[in-house]
Parts: C-alpha cells; structure tokens; sequence
C-alpha cells in the first residue's frame, strides 16, 4: 500500500467486487512503477521542495479558482443571452469559412492552432482520472463546464481580436497581455502575465506533453517488440531516442514560424480528432447493448441517484468541472493567442469560431475517451477518504485491476483493445503522439507571441526568439527521457496564474467584447458582412481597427 503524495498514488483497498468477475487487483507490467510519472524521481529537489510547490499548486487549483472557472461561464452566458447557443449555426458557417493574408491566417486555421494547444494529453487521460474520481458523473458536469465555458471563451477571443496589434515582422500579434495593458492601462499587469506564460508554456509543459509521447511508445514497443526495445538499448535510450526525433519534427515546425504552424495544425488537428472519434464509435458500436446503461450511468450519478457512485456526487461534481476546465481551457488565456492572429472583418467573427472550438474539445473529443471508457466497462472509480490524516482510495468499480486513476491512457488502451485485441495500446500511442506534439506546438506559439509583446511587438528580437526556440526543443528531449511530474505541478501552477490573471481581467474588460457582438448581430440582421469601426462604439485603443478604418 502507497500513501498519496510524492510519488502521486494513494492506498488502494477494494470497496465492493470487480467488474466482470472476482478480478484480483494487482499491478500490471504496463503500468510498473519505474514508467509512471513519479515527483519522485527528482530525488535532487528534495522532499521539502517538493511539498512547496505541491503546496502552492493546490492554493492556485483551488475550489476558488474552479468556482470563477464556473461563475464567469454563468455570468458571461448571460451577459451575451446565450450566444453560445443561440449562435450554433453562425459558429458552424464562420469555421469552415475565412480569409487569410500576409499578417494574419484563416479562421479555419486559427481555429486549429487554438484546438492544437486544447487537445493535449489531458483529453485522454485527463477524462480518465475524472472518471476515475467522479464516476460516469463527471461526464455530465463536463458537458455542463463546456457548454458554460463557450461563452467565456468568446469574450475573451473577442478581446484578443479588438485589442491585437502587428509585430515588426507584419504578423497579427495579440492575447491577454495585450488588452490588459490597452483596455485597463495597467503594463505590469500585463507583464507578469506574459512572462507567466513564457515560462509554462515555453519551458514546463512542454516536456510533459513529450514524456506522455515517449512513455506510450515506450509501452507498445517495449511490450511487443522486446528485441528492438533491447537493441536500442532498453526504455531508457528508447525514450531519449524518441525524444529527439520529436524535437527535431518540432524544429523543422517552429522555426518556419506561424504561417507553418497553421499550416500543420490546419492538416493533423482534424485529422487526429476524427480518427478518434471514429475509434470511439467503433468500439460503441461494438458494445451497442451497453450503451442504453451508460447513458442511464452518466445522469443517474450525476446527480447522486446511482447506487454504486451516489456517495460520490460531491467529487462527480468536482472533477467534472475541473476536466472541463482544464480540457477546454476557456477564461485560461490560452485561446485567445491564437485567436488575434486570424484575418477577419469583425472581431466577434473569431469569437464566435472560438467558442465553437469549446464544443468541438469538450463535446466530441473529450466525451469520445467517455464512451470509449463507459462503454467497454474499463474504467476504476475510487472514492477518496481520509484516514489518520491521510487520503486513501477506496475502489467502487474496478475494471481494469491494478491501475489507478492516474494511469488514464492505459484505461483506452484497455478498451480499444476490448474490441481490436493487439491493437488498442499502439492506437492510443499514436493518438497520444498526436495530441501531444500539437499541442506543444501551440504551447511555443503561446511563448513566441509573449515573448514579441516583452521585447517590444514595434522591433525585431531574433536572439531571443531564438533562445525560446532552442529551450523549448531542449525541454522536449529533457521531458521525454526523464519523468516529468514536478514539470508537470510547476506548469499548473504558470497556467493557474494565467487563469487567475486572465479571468479576473476579461470580468472586469467584458464591454467591449458585449459591444461588438449586439454590433455584429445588428450588422447581420441588416444583411450585410460585418465591419468593425471601434469609434462608433466607443471602444478605445483599439488602435489595428483604426488604422484599417
């Protein structure tokens, strides 16, 4: 038994009987303690250091900040009547359609880097722990943060748009950074949010992203080709091999600068999101008797009516909101990047693009790991209980013995196999390649427009940029050969400031991003395609839109 914290496991005992039969629950190979990420295999930080930034990860993620997360999806719902909703088939039209330019990409494309940065391990693995922790619940509560959490992320896409500016390369240039020092006047405001996300998200997430790429690589090809395991030298250097061929694919990207990153997203992102759905539906297809029970599963615990998971409404309720949030990252200030850089005539345009990307995350891809996991009966749900100060598990379904909650991509290798035997852990491995390398390649773009805001957008700043290209193909190859879970609490706490910092800016900045969707919607009702003239709505600052008018 293991007691929860450093290594990031808890005691384990069985509550109640396994799915499927008297399973025992024991560890499995693919799941050996030497490949799981583990804080303490930084044995140097010490277990002092350790306990700090565990510390301050969980002030930062804490219910507070998943409230505002909620709070600010109810209130800018509100506030905009439910665009969301009330303008579905606008978001549809608007993705598909677009301009690109010089300076800036297509909607279509921006959408993809957006979706890029989204669709992370976290989409797999992620939905996994929450249902590990939340029972078939937490699905619904993520249905519910991501329907609330559009018309965050429109507000904020919206800002990004009114408020972005040309580097002195001519490329669009925008994000939280730039509307909070033009819309509120406060530069270091501004600044500490910009060198935050330097820092996460050029130098920390990355090499979380790439030791999830190496570590199920590793799995497949260790598990069932131990001769070219062997041959390359065992996990170790197979992990430090493929680390470095996931740096170089990174280079060739990132040095050719945002156009070649539009480009890629623009072709992998839809194609890795469809095939995962597909797999999705397959493997429900395949179990179809199931599925009337799984829906029945999702709102019968959701609201704390199951007999088997009503004990634990409460973390139901919790951990979906948290895997909604995280999933689709509205209000995090990670979007709206993405979002400036897209050439449109109206800046609710991108908006209303950005808000269908939540939908798209959430609902298709986020729920596709869901039924992959509900399906297929291959998921753990643990009910977390405090005994002599100490947090334990105690297990409520078990169908796949001997992984915890934690080890989320192994439930949906487990599942697709279920169905395709010998092919569900390399499915996965490559799913999550994908998932992952784009998302890095987003994270770099999130860095680079930080770093052009820091050095000054009007000036070039080549050493620098190069510095960050440089530190972020490094960071890949340090993350993919060594474990990443200290990475992976100092990442979280960078985007837990982004949060905290961007949130609280667009509740107080909404104006503006309001103006321009009742102008947009009277310039729709009129017939014609919106122009946005920002001194006609007594929008200030927004300089870009000035000098186009």
């Amino acid at each position: 038994m293991r007691r929860a914290g450093m290594d990031g496991t808890h005691d384990v005992r069985l509550f109640g009987r396994p799915r499927g039969g008297t399973r025992v629950f024991r560890r499995r190979p693919i799941g050996r303690e030497s490949d799981r990420p583990a804080a303490g295999r930084f044995h140097h930080l010490g277990e002092p250091v350790q306990s700090i930034i565990n510390a301050i990860n969980g002030i930062i993620w804490s219910d507070a900040l998943i409230a505002l997360c909620l709070g600010a999806g109810l209130w800018f719902s509100f506030r905009t009547r439910f665009m969301q909703v009330r303008g579905f088939p606008e978001m549809c039209r608007l993705t598909v359609g677009g301009q690109k330019s010089e300076a800036g990409v297509s909607s279509f494309q921006a959408l993809a880097i957006s979706m890029a940065g989204r669709m992370g391990i976290g989409n797999i693995a992620g939905v996994a722990t929450a249902i590990g922790y939340g029972g078939p619940g937490a699905v619904f509560w993520m249905w519910v943060m991501g329907l609330l959490g559009a018309s965050t992320s429109y507000v904020e896409c919206t800002l990004a748009q009114i408020y972005k500016e040309k580097d002195a390369e001519g490329r669009y240039r925008g994000g939280p950074a730039y509307y909070i020092e033009k819309a509120m006047g406060l530069k270091v405001y501004a600044m500490v949010f910009a060198v935050a996300t330097i820092v996460a998200a050029g130098f920390l997430m990355p090499g979380v992203q790439a030791n999830a790429i190496a570590d199920s690589a590793s799995n497949v090809l260790c598990g069932s080709q131990a001769a070219l395991c062997g041959s390359l030298g065992g996990t170790p250097w197979l992990k430090l091999w493929i680390g470095l061929a996931v740096a170089g694919l990174l280079a060739l990207i990132i040095f050719g600068g945002i156009k070649r990153i539009a480009a890629f997203a623009e072709l992998v992102v839809p194609f890795m999101a469809a095939a995962f759905i597909l797999m999705a539906v397959l493997v429900m297809l395949f179990n179809l008797e199931k599925v009337p029970r799984m829906f029945a599963d999702i709102f019968s615990s959701a609201f704390g009516a199951h007999a088997a998971f009503g004990a634990i409404i409460g973390q139901a309720v919790a951990w979906g909101v948290k895997r909604g949030v995280y999933a689709n990252e509205a209000g995090q200030g990670t979007g709206p990047h993405a979002a400036a850089a897209a050439e449109v005539s109206h800046p609710a345009k991108q908006g209303f693009v950005q808000a269908f990307a939540i939908y798209f995350d959430t609902m298709l891809v986020c729920t596709s790991t869901a039924f992959l996991l509900l399906s297929t009966g291959m998921y753990n749900t643990f009910r977390v209980v405090v005994e002599d100060g100490a947090e334990k598990l105690e297990a409520v379904v078990t169908g796949v013995p001997g992984l915890l909650p934690s080890e989320g991509a192994q439930f949906a290798q487990a599942a697709v196999e279920s169905v395709l035997p010998g092919w569900g852990a390399g499915f996965v491995a490559l799913a999550l390649f994908f998932f992952a390398f784009t998302t890095i390649m987003a994270y770099y773009y999130m860095a680079e427009t930080n770093l052009t805001y820091v050095a000054g957008v009007r000036r070039p700043h080549p050493l620098a940029t190069l510095v960050l290209r440089l530190g972020i193909v490094g960071m890949v190859v340090f993350g993919a050969y060594h474990n990443a879970a200290t990475a992976w609490t100092l990442g979280d706490i960078g985007v837990g400031v982004m949060a905290w910092l961007n949130i609280i800016a667009i509740l107080i900045l909404q104006k503006p991003a309001l103006l321009a969707l009742r102008d947009y919607e009277r310039q729709k009702k009129l017939g014609v395609d919106p122009v946005f003239d920002p001194d006609a709505l007594g929008i200030r600052n927004a300089d870009f839109w000035k000098r186009q008018g």
